[in-house]
């Protein structure tokens, strides 16, 4: 089994629950989503070679030429795990769940915990590898975001992703629209008040409008009516210039 990857390395975990973790990072290419504030450049075919980190950290990089088949790539991951502890290994994209069947093959082959980061739509390749996977770090995004409505995805992916470390996170802008917002509140709220929500201010990118400091607080207070924890992290890696 083989895939195209954009880029395997190391560095901390910038988002979400796990942030400021020494993580190794595997990104696929290709998403089904196209969201207005994405920052990757994950489109099918466009990437013909692979980033390898020489060592843990560096950012220094080999290219490895796509596709690349399950046995190489956990070769690099045990690698890496080898030269630097690390707390997870995030498969990220683009949308990891687009490549399950390449993941159940790999993930018995590597030897830390597993992390997901994906946009939560699609539940049914989810529960084809639920039992292998350790954390699960899923979007709920809304309709302003993609043009699609995927509410009934999202609460079929949740029900299932609850069975593990699961948390949600939901990028606001600053033209947020609020129907939707309670909407997906109150998705999070109906499968398990105690999962954590995450408020991650988007980074302004292609003319997508900041939401204001006032406005974030205001969103958290509106959450933790129905919700047990609520935090608001920004991309941290930007501040810090890590990959």
């Amino acid at each position: 089994m083989n895939a195209n990857l954009i880029e395997i390395f190391s560095s901390v975990q910038g988002e979400g629950r796990y942030v400021g973790c020494r993580q190794l990072f595997v990104r696929f290419e290709g998403c089904n989503l196209n969201c207005k504030y994405c920052d990757t450049e994950n489109q099918a075919g466009t990437h013909p070679l692979c980033g390898v980190e020489t060592f843990p950290g560096s950012r220094k990089f080999h290219d490895a030429i796509n596709p690349l088949e399950t046995t190489e790539v956990a070769a690099y991951i045990n690698r890496f795990v080898m030269e630097l502890p690390h707390q997870a290994i995030s498969f990220t994209g683009g949308e990891p769940l687009l490549h399950t069947a390449f993941l159940q093959e790999l993930l018995p082959m590597v030897n830390t915990k597993v992390m997901l980061e994906t946009n939560g739509t699609l539940p049914e390749k989810l529960a084809r590898i639920i039992d292998i996977v350790d954390i699960i770090s899923m979007d709920i995004k809304l309709p302003q975001a993609t043009g699609e409505e995927h509410w009934d995805e999202h609460r079929r992916f949740l029900e299932i992703a609850k069975k593990k470390d699961v948390y949600v996170k939901l990028v606001v802008s600053g033209d947020i629209n609020m129907d939707d917002y309670q909407r997906a509140v109150d998705l999070v709220a109906g499968v398990d008040p105690n999962i954590l929500l995450i408020l991650q201010p988007v980074t302004p990118l292609n003319g997508v409008e900041a939401a204001r400091p006032e406005q974030m607080l205001e969103l958290q207070q509106q959450a933790l009516e129905s919700l047990k924890d609520v935090r608001i992290i920004p991309q941290t890696h930007r501040m810090m210039d890590q990959l």
